[in-house]
């Protein structure tokens, strides 16, 4: 195991009853938390996972509102992401460690490196989700609840289901390229070798860049009208915002510096201030984003597919619960997705909640509506369990 170069967060960046941590030998690596609350909780212990581009300290909001619930509660940066890879990842570097099944693996590693034999939920946003919604499907004993926030995830595929295409083989992107103004997919442009290079060192400046794209997506943006798509054709993932199915001769930051708030956007800003970006930029600015965007390249080869269908048929068997911003379309950029993850994934159906005056980033901009929900949710009795 490399030696870790690089030291926890300041307290002076981080809210009050925020720790920061480095916590040694989970998986092969040295990894980066955050925690609240009192180890151990007396409600227990929840493990939050973020998506991209985030990090743990994109939790800061809620971690302390859910302590004053009696939990203990844990957000990594997980494999890829801020102190836990302290140095840049490189796109030669192999991708096999960031398939799912190990990113999940991760987070039981942490949970024994901590001395935790369950949590009381894990909690997953975006890319996050996908990672949390593994966990609870294949340690049903370590997870005992299970939140997925903005994005869906269906979990395993049906026993005897086949498997189709990698998703970067998909003749979808080729149909994309064929519309009157060419289109490419947000997923294949992450998965490419020019992403990381177009973010990491684009004209803006990383703070710029990122300020533009969280406003794009959050609720403060006014064109995040989501609905759901009619169908999987070029014509109807048109309809997507450029964030997510852009014009095939822009790049991430240029879409982002479009959409850049203006001065007094930027100041009424009551989720993000100028000073907790800076945290969560300059460790972008330091590692680049290639450690997130490994993630997209394993999902884009087909990695997530054939490493759930060893789970062919399996459904998670914890309470289930899917937030997202009613100003959020990662719930309908994949066609069907919610459908199908309220049939198939848990034994109870899955009734999605959206909240009022949140985009994607739910955890941030509507922090106290969200802590409410998940304790609720965390305390409820289970039913048909």
């Amino acid at each position: 195991m490399a030696t870790h170069s690089i030291d926890p967060l300041s307290e002076a960046v981080l809210p009050a009853g925020i720790r920061s941590r480095i916590v040694e030998n989970v998986n092969g690596l040295q990894m980066h938390i955050l925690e609240a609350g009192e180890a151990p909780g007396s409600a227990g212990a929840i493990l939050l996972l973020h998506g991209f581009p985030e990090l743990a300290f994109c939790w800061r909001q809620i971690m302390p509102l859910l302590a004053d619930h009696g939990y203990h509660v844990i957000a990594p940066d997980q494999r890829g992401y801020g102190r836990t890879t302290p140095e840049p990842v490189s796109y030669s570097d192999a991708v096999e460690p960031y398939s799912v099944l190990n990113l999940a693996g991760d987070m039981v590693a942490l949970l024994g490196a901590l001395g935790l034999n369950q949590v009381d939920a894990v909690i997953g946003h975006d890319f996050g989700s996908l990672v949390a919604g593994t966990c609870a499907l294949v340690r049903p004993d370590l997870f005992r609840r299970l939140v997925l926030l903005g994005t869906p995830f269906a979990g395993a595929p049906a026993l005897g289901a086949r498997l189709g295409a990698a998703p970067a083989d998909d003749p979808i992107h080729a149909a994309l390229l064929a519309l009157p103004t060419p289109r490419r997919h947000y997923l294949l442009y992450y998965a490419g070798p020019e992403a990381n290079g177009d973010m990491w060192n684009c004209p803006q400046g990383v703070s710029d860049m990122l300020r533009g794209y969280y406003h794009q997506k959050s609720a403060d943006w006014p064109n995040n009208r989501p609905r759901p798509l009619e169908g999987a054709s070029a014509e109807q993932l048109a309809r997507l915002p450029y964030y997510y199915v852009m014009p095939a001769d822009q790049t991430m930051a240029e879409i982002a510096a479009a959409s850049m708030p203006s001065k007094e956007q930027i100041e009424q800003c009551m989720w993000l201030s100028e000073a907790d970006l800076a945290v969560v930029a300059g460790e972008f600015a330091r590692t680049g984003f290639q450690g997130g965007m490994q993630w997209y390249r394993s999902a884009m080869r087909g990695d997530m597919a054939r490493g759930l269908a060893l789970f062919a048929g399996r459904q998670v068997e914890c309470p289930t619960l899917f937030v997202a911003g009613e100003g959020d379309w990662a719930a309908f950029q994949a066609v069907g997705a919610i459908d199908a993850m309220s049939a198939r994934l848990a034994r109870e159906p899955i009734t999605p909640h959206f909240v009022a005056g949140a985009g994607h980033w739910l955890q941030q901009e509507q922090p106290g509506m969200l802590a409410d929900m998940l304790v609720a949710f965390l305390t409820e009795a289970p039913t048909g369990h």
